[in-house]
């Protein structure tokens, strides 16, 4: 059985928490599909991707997609569970924690300059998520 974030009953922290699981599993959403959508309008705004050299066919960024999938997959659980009302401890954990690793990953490779500046606005958004989820739990929403 999952523990759920408690809220005590209150109604507007549940919106709250609702909400925050709405918003960010929009934007993982529009993330996710915008470079299945059309690589070429992605790499125009986010520098561009060797992944296709082997074979140098556009359709086949296999690394760009793949990560798309996996950011697919996470915004469409955070988006079920707002729907559902879910308030699991497990997917506050998935929101954080998916939050922290794509923060990282921006960070650490603009640092190396493997990725252009731009993915620096996407750290700052994932911080924000990360201090909102942080906030949620910290104001006497507690893990039980």
């Amino acid at each position: 059985m999952s523990q759920n974030l408690q809220t005590g009953g209150n109604i507007n922290a549940d919106a709250v928490i609702q909400r925050t699981l709405f918003v960010q599993g929009s934007y993982y959403l529009l993330t996710a599909i915008w470079p299945m959508i059309s690589i070429q309008a992605f790499q125009a705004v986010t520098g561009p991707k060797t992944d296709h050299l082997p074979t140098g066919r556009e359709s086949d960024h296999w690394l760009v997609i793949t990560v798309a999938m996996l950011i697919l997959v996470i915004s469409l659980t955070m988006l079920l569970a707002g729907v559902r009302r879910s308030q699991s401890n497990e997917i506050v954990f998935l929101s954080v924690a998916a939050a922290a690793g794509l923060a990282t990953i921006d960070i650490v490779y603009v640092c190396r300059r493997v990725i252009l500046p731009i993915y620096l606005i996407d750290a700052a958004l994932e911080i924000l998520l990360i201090g909102q989820w942080c906030n949620l739990v910290s104001r006497r929403y507690f893990f039980r």
